[in-house]
């Protein structure tokens, strides 16, 4: 069931499965994709007696912004405020964890910093907090091709090549980083949707510039970010995930992630999945999660 709910500085727009007798679950989609990931994984969770809240992250799908005069920041501190804010308003002290990309990052922060909301983690790609000091090193030229579409929304022409042909700028990453996944027209367009929303662009595009130190961030959120600076390792029960075909994470993926984990730690990799596991794997990734709990 869709619902929405006002949390921090949004109005979310989630998803409900099982009841709130159950364990809390929170699934967090990653760009470009929304909540329809983890169409497969809701269920199979809530048959196993979790309570689970998929909410659309900023910029994406009904989840609006409630103030005009906010900014319409995509940077990673403000993403796990986001979620800070959404446990609070639902009245969830402590809840597993489970995202990739943008929702991986968001997750792997409230993990590391706020560890007593936390029961477990699932974290796609490993430990995907940003080390922003970090990235004016380049890496290997394998690697630094992989980011292409982010240098490209470094410069106006990319704001505007979103702004224009975002359903075919996104099909696109879909194809590239996931190249053994045959998803359907129907099933792309169901989370097309997702990106006409009028914050989508100007979200995505501060995302992509912040990580890199080319735009300010939000100060409401710039102690969160002095704490990233430092990598906080993530005590938490967790489970990273790769997909072998994943076209668009570092080479190695995370299989050298293990020293930012301190507690109950396990690396698992799915073969012939790329960069969005719960929709191409929903069961292998189902089962990660209840293995948590």
């Amino acid at each position: 069931m869709l619902k929405k709910i006002q949390a921090g500085v949004l109005e979310v727009a989630y998803f409900e499965n099982g009841t709130s007798a159950g364990t809390p679950v929170v699934l967090l989609h990653g760009f470009p994709y929304d909540v329809h990931s983890y169409d497969q994984v809701r269920p199979l969770l809530a048959s196993e007696g979790c309570w689970v809240i998929t909410p659309y992250l900023r910029g994406y799908g009904p989840t609006q912004f409630l103030s005009t005069g906010t900014p319409r920041s995509g940077q990673q501190a403000v993403l796990a405020h986001d979620l800070l804010s959404l446990l609070d308003a639902l009245g969830i002290s402590s809840a597993v964890l489970a995202g990739y990309d943008w929702g991986g990052r968001a997750a792997c922060i409230v993990a590391a910093l706020w560890p007593d909301r936390v029961r477990a983690l699932v974290s796609v790609g490993g430990y995907n907090i940003q080390d922003i000091p970090g990235t004016a090193a380049p890496g290997k030229p394998e690697d630094e091709y992989r980011y292409w579409y982010q240098y490209y929304f470094h410069s106006e022409r990319g704001r505007e090549g979103l702004t224009r042909y975002r359903r075919d700028f996104c099909r696109l990453l879909w194809q590239l980083w996931s190249p053994t996944w045959k998803f359907s027209d129907e099933m792309f367009n169901q989370t097309a949707a997702s990106f006409d929303n009028p914050d989508f662009v100007d979200v995505v595009i501060h995302s992509y510039r912040h990580r890199y130190g080319m735009v300010p961030g939000d100060p409401s959120v710039e102690a969160t970010e002095q704490c990233l600076t430092l990598q906080p390792v993530i005590s938490v029960p967790s489970i990273t995930i790769d997909g072998r075909d994943d076209g668009v994470v570092l080479s190695e993926g995370s299989a050298s992630h293990h020293r930012f984990f301190t507690g109950e730690y396990e690396r698992l990799v799915i073969p012939d999945v790329g960069h969005n596991p719960p929709q191409e794997a929903p069961r292998d990734f189902a089962e990660a999660i209840l293995s948590l709990i």
